[in-house]
C-alpha cells in the first residue's frame, strides 16, 4: 500500500464528515485543512531512483488524496497534471476515495473513454440521505472500477438497488474514530453486510469505531483495536 497527496487540504464537505481523518491528520502535523496546496510529492509517482527505478513500486494499491479529496475545486488547475501521472503509471493502482463524484467530469482526460483500467473509484456516503444523494451520480459514470465506503457509518443505510446494478465491486465499511466519535452500532454493519451477501458483492468490515454498539450494549473500544476487533467479527466477504 502506498500513499499519493499530490495536494493538501480541504473544505469541510459535509456535516458527517465533522470528525474525519482528514483534519485529525492535518492537525498531528499543525496544518490548516481549509488550505488547499500543492504538495512537495505532487510528483511522486514519476520520480526515480539512482538507478533510474520508480520509487513508487508497481505492487499494491496507491491511495490518493488521503488527506484531501481529488476532485475538490481548488485543485481544478492541477488535476489534468495528476491524471497525466496516473495514466503514464499504468503498473500501479490508484484508489481516488471521494465524497464529490458530482465534480468527476472537471479535467477529465480525454482518453478516459470508459475509463482506465488503473483507477478505481471509491464514493462515501456515511447515511443513507449521502448515499442516496451519490451513489446515483456515481453510477452514471463511466469507471472501470467502482467501490463504495460507508465510514464513518452514521447510520442504517440500504443500498440494495444500487448493488443491483451489479457495477460496485466492494463496500466497505466502519465506526467513527478520534474525540468526538459518535456511535456505530453493528446492527446496521449487518444490515449492510446481507445486502453485499445478496447481491455477491465483496464486502469489509474495516473497524468498529471508537464508541460500537452491540445488542444493545456500547463499547468503547481503543483506537489500537478497533481494526482488530473488526476482523475477529469475521463477517467479511471475498
Amino acid at each position: 500500500m502506498e500513499i499519493w497527496n499530490p495536494w493538501h487540504g480541504c473544505h469541510k464537505i459535509s456535516e458527517g464528515c465533522r470528525n474525519c481523518y482528514m483534519y485529525r491528520r492535518d492537525a498531528e502535523f499543525g496544518k490548516d485543512s481549509s488550505v488547499v496546496t500543492k504538495t512537495s510529492s505532487f510528483d511522486l509517482p514519476l520520480r526515480c531512483d539512482r538507478n533510474g527505478a520508480y520509487r513508487l513500486s508497481g505492487e499494491g494499491t496507491v491511495f490518493t488524496c488521503m488527506t484531501s479529496d481529488f476532485f475538490v475545486s481548488e485543485a481544478d488547475g492541477w488535476r489534468a497534471e495528476a491524471w497525466e501521472m496516473i495514466r503514464r503509471r499504468s503498473d500501479l493502482h490508484f484508489e481516488i476515495i471521494t465524497k464529490r463524484p458530482d465534480r468527476f467530469y472537471v479535467s477529465l482526460p480525454s482518453d478516459w473513454g470508459s475509463g482506465y483500467d488503473n483507477v478505481t473509484l471509491s464514493v462515501t456516503c456515511e447515511d443513507q440521505l449521502n448515499a442516496d444523494r451519490r451513489l446515483p451520480i456515481a453510477l452514471s459514470l463511466p469507471l472501470r472500477h467502482l467501490e463504495v465506503i460507508t465510514e464513518p457509518m452514521l447510520g442504517r443505510v440500504d443500498i440494495s438497488k444500487y448493488l443491483a446494478s451489479g457495477r460496485i465491486e466492494q463496500i466497505t465499511c466502519g465506526g467513527e474514530s478520534g474525540s468526538g466519535a459518535r456511535v456505530c452500532d453493528y446492527g446496521w454493519v449487518l444490515f449492510l453486510r446481507s445486502q453485499c451477501e445478496q447481491y455477491r458483492t465483496r464486502f469489509y468490515f474495516k473497524q468498529t469505531g471508537a464508541l460500537f454498539r452491540k445488542d444493545g450494549r456500547l463499547y468503547r473500544i481503543p483506537r489500537h483495536i478497533q481494526h482488530s476487533q473488526a476482523l475477529k467479527a469475521g463477517i467479511n466477504l471475498p
